[in-house]
């Protein structure tokens, strides 16, 4: 059985879902705002250079989990799905999984972003199987801090090789997988079809030296037909 994984933030939508729920938090002012965004920014520039000390990191971005009732939770998820993410939808995301779909492959989406924030968006997009960075839950309360293995650079390689121990019969199957980061490298050299999707510069330069196929799904459809192209 075949595998079509993808990442989710600036890969399926065009932007990135983590930074933007930081952002939003400082907005809605349920966090120190100046503090919060400074960090939110710092961070994520980290990530786009590769250097994203994950765990520093999760310690701040889950501990607004840990400080709102659940109520308020799910308010402000309600309303970031709404004019955040909203916004920043690619209707070619949906049509190339759902190509995938059509083909029979199993639809995976293996993100760093936390559950909480991500798992909306991936029913939205009807996807079969998430992995997703883990918040701590202890009686049902988030207690700020990570659960298990950050689902990040070769994280995601572990936890997508959990999930086929489960799984075992995706284990030989062909697999794709998406995205558009640098951090991503690990899984991407991991698939039978690595596909860098809008990618950073880092990125870019990596697919083209090993001939990896690089698509667009932000543009016009000519620009993303050659994404369904296998």
């Amino acid at each position: 059985m075949q595998l079509a994984i993808f990442d989710l933030d600036n890969t399926l939508i065009g932007g990135d879902s983590d930074h933007a729920w930081g952002e939003f938090l400082v907005e809605r002012e349920c966090v120190d705002g100046e503090r919060f965004r400074s960090e939110n920014d710092r961070f994520y520039r980290d990530y786009q250079q590769g250097a994203l000390d994950i765990f520093a990191y999760l310690s701040f971005a889950l501990e607004p989990l840990a400080q709102l009732s659940r109520g308020q939770l799910q308010n402000l998820q309600h309303e970031f799905m709404q004019e955040v993410i909203g916004g920043i939808w690619l209707p070619h995301a949906e049509t190339l999984i759902q190509r995938h779909r059509e083909a029979g492959h199993h639809i995976m989406i293996i993100t760093a972003t936390n559950r909480f924030v991500v798992e909306p968006i991936v029913a939205r997009l009807g996807v079969d199987t998430l992995l997703a960075t883990e918040p701590e839950e202890v009686d049902g309360k988030f207690t700020g801090q990570v659960a298990g293995q950050p689902c990040f650079q070769e994280g995601k390689v572990l936890r997508l090789q959990q999930w086929l121990n489960a799984y075992p019969q995706y284990a030989k199957g062909q697999k794709w997988f998406y995205s558009d980061s640098i951090n991503d490298l690990p899984l991407l050299k991991q698939v039978e079809f690595p596909v860098a999707v809008d990618p950073d510069n880092r990125l870019r330069e990596e697919a083209l030296t090993r001939g990896w196929k690089v698509i667009s799904l932000r543009g016009d459809y000519e620009d993303f037909a050659s994404a369904m192209d296998w």
